[in-house]
């Protein structure tokens, strides 16, 4: 079976993908992006979230043929995939009207998959750009440890912050509860966030009131 989908903001095809094959899979294993960790293979544990137009979802779970003609986005393309955000190319509150399941999120099915990668990025590695604001918020809250869940705790973070700009501590552990993490304790992690939400809503320097 062949897949034809977009991946960091970029058309990709894998062939020869056998039916049982999972996103998961493909990623790491087909397209050579790690970051989407394999670890409980049940959608428990948070690891391997990414984004499938627009909706975190767990990709050990999804099979590989249902992303046919969908768009991805993984931990490495996160930080493209904000900056465009943050310079119009995805509006939040665009998703009356969408006519898919994900309504109410802050992204819309058709931007999701209208999204192209920028000129000099690298969606494999996600050189090429600054980072997203919740990765440097992970990085100057001191979130990270080991590593291993901060992936998926990231892309589940930006698309809770895309879709509640100023989350409460409910709406916070509610939109991580799928992530587990067995080092933090996870108050770094609420801290990482509740910085990236302050840093978006704070009014940008220069502009008149």
């Amino acid at each position: 079976m062949r897949v034809n989908f977009t991946v960091n903001g970029r058309k990709q095809e894998a062939d020869d993908v056998w039916e049982g094959e999972s996103l998961l899979y493909v990623l790491r294993e087909r397209m050579g992006l790690p970051g989407s960790k394999n670890a409980c293979e049940q959608g428990e544990c948070g690891s391997c979230t990414v984004r499938l137009d627009g909706v975190p979802v767990c990709s050990c779970l999804v099979a590989a043929g249902q992303v046919e003609g969908r768009e991805v986005v993984t931990v490495e393309g996160l930080a493209d995939f904000a900056k465009n955000r943050a310079c119009g190319g995805h509006e939040g509150g665009g998703h009356e009207g969408a006519g898919h399941e994900g309504a109410g999120l802050g992204l819309s099915l058709q931007d999701a998959q209208g999204w192209q990668a920028g000129e000099g990025t690298d969606s494999q590695t996600g050189e090429g750009t600054e980072l997203a604001p919740i990765q440097q918020a992970f990085i100057d809250a001191g979130a990270v440890q080991c590593g291993f869940c901060t992936p998926g705790l990231l892309v589940a973070a930006d698309e809770m912050l895309e879709r509640t700009p100023n989350p409460s501590d409910a709406d916070i552990r509610e939109a991580l509860s799928g992530n587990l993490c067995r080092c933090t304790g996870y108050e770094k992690i609420m801290d990482a966030v509740r910085l990236a939400a302050a840093r978006q809503s704070a009014p940008v320097s220069g502009q008149g009131v």
